[in-house]
């Protein structure tokens, strides 16, 4: 079927209006919707955030220089003890460890040699007295006769040298009789001081020298704490104001020590210097070669500010902290210099001034102008 002329414009012409109308009410939805938008009021700028930051204030006092050093706790005396005869041993009355007090029994050897000298000795003084007493009634004898025909000077001169002589020889067997009871008494070994035996050299059935050791007695009379102390600390030990020391079995309690002997020369396995610490305060729980922890303190020249590690920011390749303006609450980042860094804190030797807040929790979360809510050391 075909359409008119008149029939097709008049087809268009309802298209037309009906697209125009559509075309109209989206363009007043649009400019209503525009409108309304505009009546709104603006949203309100966000509020800066607050953030609570643990602080805390620079203080500059004088610090002490602390070098610790691991020591062990020796007797400064240790004498190696043995016998002053030579002779077989036939017991030992204590071991490795023992303690022993002055006068105490370590160990015997076989007296019957030294027995018989001293029998020997004693015979030839009975046998010497015997001789003097004799010699000496000769001489009395002969001085009654004095004045006699049958006196002659010559031979009491004679006679009363016998009786010198007899009598030096009595003398002589006395030293004698006397050196042997002495070697007899040596056949027994005896601590000469309280102590602890810290080795045995010699066992039961050996045969020793004179001299020999037997044991070694650490002497626990006075005791030292040994160190080994690096060749750049030597200054720092011999400089020291204050010496102390701490057990490692009852750690947080502290002894005074003092210097006494400071090795001239390394150790040739270890390279450090030899050094020994008399113990001033001996704690009566103290025992020989106990873990000691020597700690050699002197005051610091200059004054210095302690902060905790957590409070340093690091700025590129130099530290600084975030100060807490007083007024504002505002943090600002402040470069430091640190003279010393120790275990948990860090020693702030200029860049702050005593006083000052800073923060010391966070410091990587603060931002520069940031507003903070200071918190004090040991608030919730």
């Amino acid at each position: 079927m075909r359409l008119s002329v008149d029939g097709f414009a008049s087809l268009f012409s309802r298209r037309t209006l009906i697209a125009t109308a559509a075309v109209g009410t989206v363009a007043l939805v649009a400019l209503g919707a525009f409108s309304w938008k505009s009546t709104q009021p603006a949203a309100a700028a966000p509020e800066p955030v607050v953030r609570p930051a643990r602080v805390a204030t620079i203080n500059f006092r004088s610090h002490m220089h602390s070098l610790m050093l691991a020591g062990t706790v020796v007797p400064r005396i240790e004498t190696t003890l043995g016998f002053r005869v030579a002779g077989k041993v036939i017991s030992r009355e204590v071991d490795v460890g023992a303690i022993v007090q002055p006068g105490q029994l370590i160990a015997r050897i076989d007296p019957t040699d030294y027995r018989l000298a001293v029998d020997n000795a004693r015979a030839a003084l009975v046998s010497a007295e015997a001789d003097y007493a004799r010699a000496k009634a000769d001489f009395e004898r002969y001085q009654m006769l004095r004045g006699s025909a049958s006196f002659m000077t010559q031979t009491l001169e004679t006679r009363q040298s016998v009786s010198s002589t007899t009598q030096a020889r009595v003398d002589q067997a006395k030293s004698q009789l006397a050196s042997a009871e002495n070697n007899l008494a040596y056949t027994e070994l005896h601590a000469d001081a309280a102590g602890v035996i810290t080795a045995v050299q010699a066992e039961v059935g050996q045969v020793l020298a004179q001299g020999q050791g037997m044991v070694k007695l650490a002497r626990s009379e006075e005791l030292e704490i040994l160190v080994g102390v690096p060749e750049h600390r030597l200054k720092t030990v011999r400089d020291a104001t204050r010496v102390t020391f701490e057990l490692w079995s009852d750690t947080g309690r502290k002894y005074a020590a003092k210097l006494r002997e400071l090795s001239p020369s390394a150790d040739p396995m270890t390279r450090t210097y030899p050094a020994r610490f008399t113990v001033v305060d001996q704690p009566p729980f103290i025992g020989i070669g106990m873990t000691a922890s020597l700690i050699i303190a002197r005051p610091d020249a200059e004054l210095l500010a302690e902060v905790p590690l957590s409070a340093i920011f690091q700025q590129g390749k130099e530290p600084a902290v975030w100060v807490v303006d007083k007024a504002t609450s505002s943090v600002s980042l402040r470069p430091v210099t640190i003279s010393r860094w120790r275990d948990e804190t860090a020693l702030i030797a200029s860049g702050v001034q005593n006083g000052d807040i800073v923060a010391t929790a966070g410091v990587h979360k603060l931002e520069p102008g940031q507003k903070v809510k200071p918190v004090l050391p040991g608030a919730r």
